[in-house]
């Protein structure tokens, strides 16, 4: 077996979280599998990973194998495209993450017509709203709405966004407007969960001083999507982004509320909450996740100018 072999049994193993669940999916037994990794460790003269009957742990020495690994991998793939790619054809996976509501709306459709356009291209589109690890989940892009936290991601701005306040015209007939954001404590709130955890601290600027308040729900759900739609059908007040609620406000299905005063979900939010494109390395970035970011982010700005 080739080094690029052991790298790319070592990465099986940390990514089954095991030896027996990596040798079913490779068609080795345990035995065998136990025996390759000893001889990988001989070979390096360290321990790389900890085992028990249950489970397995990195070792220090075993988080640098695996992110060069990783890294090697990667390059190998890469190479391989590029040879492959004597026509310009894009081929290989493509693993994206977005938020519900604007993953639907945005990245479902510019994915489909992205793929339709380079059919070696194998995409997978994943939808959340919860926090997650773009690295351990092996994705490439994650589009997400703020600033980005995690100093070791890239992230790259691709339009202008902010939060907002907002019900349909039925809600304000029905209960009227509020004025200010304490009068929320007497409307309907629509929260997000993420995590299990209501977010329905919600942050404002009155009088150039920063507020909270923390409003009761009045349905809650971990799915963006579905609070909007609840909006638009009359049963409260959502805390959005703006380019999610982008199309219904042009429709009149919804209208803005308190728009002076709203900030955000949490402190770090300003006047300017961006659409980011996150991802783990520019060095490293495949070709055909390169292609589609800048293909998306024309897309974008397109689709926001001429919704």
């Amino acid at each position: 077996m080739t080094k690029i072999d052991d790298m790319a049994l070592f990465v099986h193993v940390v990514k089954a979280g095991g030896l027996a669940a990596a040798g079913r999916k490779l068609g080795l037994s345990p035995a065998s599998m136990t025996a390759r990794i000893n001889q990988i460790e001989k070979r390096y003269g360290t321990r790389l990973l900890t085992r028990n009957t249950r489970s397995i742990s990195l070792t220090d020495a075993g988080e640098r194998f695996y992110s060069g690994c990783l890294r090697v991998i990667e390059e190998v793939e890469n190479t391989e495209n590029m040879i492959q790619d004597s026509q310009n054809t894009l081929r290989g996976h493509l693993r994206i993450s977005a938020t519900s509501d604007f993953g639907r709306q945005y990245v479902a459709p510019a994915l489909a017509e992205f793929t339709s356009n380079h059919p070696n291209i194998s995409p997978h589109l994943m939808l959340s709203d919860g926090l997650i690890n773009i690295i351990d989940q092996g994705v490439d892009i994650a589009f997400r709405f703020g600033n980005l936290s995690d100093s070791n991601l890239i992230s790259r701005p691709l339009v202008q966004n902010r939060r907002v306040l907002c019900a349909s015209p039925d809600y304000i007939k029905h209960n009227g407007s509020p004025r200010h954001p304490e009068d929320l404590l007497h409307h309907r709130c629509l929260i997000l969960e993420r995590s299990g955890q209501p977010l329905n601290d919600w942050h404002f600027e009155v009088n150039n001083k920063r507020q909270s308040i923390k409003v009761e729900p009045h349905l809650s759900c971990s799915d963006g999507e579905v609070i909007r739609r609840w909006a638009v059908q009359g049963f409260g007040i959502a805390f959005k982004s703006l380019i999610d609620i982008k199309r219904d406000l042009s429709n009149n299905k919804l209208v803005l509320l308190l728009d002076e005063y709203v900030r955000g979900l949490s402190h770090s939010d300003t006047e300017v909450v961006g659409v980011q494109a996150i991802y783990a390395s520019r060095q490293y970035m495949p070709m055909q996740v390169n292609v589609f970011l800048t293909f998306f982010e024309q897309w974008l700005n397109k689709e926001i100018i001429n919704p």
